[in-house]
């Protein structure tokens, strides 16, 4: 097979595999890629979460880890009674949510598995204060469980392993040539840089914009996380990385953005009376 046939037949069968495998985020639209089943990725995250627990040292003691139950356990409610209240499919009507606290002092982090598995670094909590700022934070953790951001990032580095191989032999090499001297000269990857940060960027931002949604939809005020972020900001100075190096928003695009998101969502998602 020549070049060409190869590049004709790599291209119709990538968007064949495309066309097949598409979906949209919840409530903001986007158009994701998967093709993966949830199912694997979620058996995957629970060995995982269970590996986590235990290995950390975890803080049980009521008066630092309810408050993150309680927080956690409303938007958990928010999220299933928007849902079924726009009679849409509850993307985490299978979940099984539980929430860990781990003792890490100087880890300023926060994740939460798919499956509904969240665990809080006690360091964050020096960021976030209050309930607003908590809400933010598992807002936004959880976010990303509800677009399946896990699923869509397997999918994506599958498909670019072999996306980019297709590619690197219908270019005689090319590819790993450039990638291999930018490699040598930068100490970075040209795919990391020029696609999966910028995707991953995208998924933060979309977790951000969700995650002040959940946030207003559970009762707590989503300018805490404009505060949060500001906190962050003070408490990052001279430390935070160029934002294309990262796969992260910088603080100032993340506050920036959700000055601009906050009014919509006040009026389109405001607080769910039930809860």
């Amino acid at each position: 097979m020549n070049r060409r046939d190869f590049l004709s037949f790599a291209g119709c069968s990538c968007c064949c595999f495309f066309l097949d495998s598409c979906s949209t985020a919840p409530i903001t639209g986007r158009s994701q890629f998967t093709i993966l089943p949830e199912s694997f990725i979620n058996k995957q995250s629970l060995a995982a979460y269970k590996e986590v627990k235990k290995k950390s040292k975890l803080i049980t003691e009521p008066e630092k880890l309810d408050p993150i139950v309680r927080v956690g356990t409303r938007i958990e409610k928010a999220i299933a009674y928007y849902f079924q209240s726009k009679q849409i499919k509850d993307p985490t009507q299978n979940y099984e949510w539980e929430f860990i606290l781990i003792d890490e002092p100087k880890i300023l982090n926060a994740w939460c598995m798919p499956g509904g598995k969240i665990a809080v670094y006690s360091g964050i909590l020096e960021i976030t204060k209050d309930d607003n700022g908590l809400a933010a934070v598992l807002g936004h953790e959880i976010s990303h469980a509800v677009a399946k951001h896990s699923l869509e990032r397997a999918s994506q580095a599958m498909t670019l392993g072999i996306g980019s191989m297709a590619a690197d032999i219908a270019t005689g090499g090319a590819i790993s040539r450039v990638n291999n001297t930018v490699g040598q000269v930068t100490g970075m990857d040209i795919l990391q840089l020029g696609i999966l940060n910028p995707f991953s960027r995208v998924q933060e931002s979309e977790a951000d914009h969700l995650g002040i949604i959940f946030s207003s939809l559970s009762g707590y005020d989503p300018n805490g996380a404009i505060e949060v972020w500001q906190r962050m900001q003070e408490k990052m100075k001279g430390k935070e990385i160029p934002q294309y190096m990262s796969t992260h928003p910088s603080s100032e695009t993340r506050i920036h953005d959700l000055r601009a998101w906050l009014p919509y969502v006040k009026l389109q998602y405001p607080k769910i009376s039930d809860l």
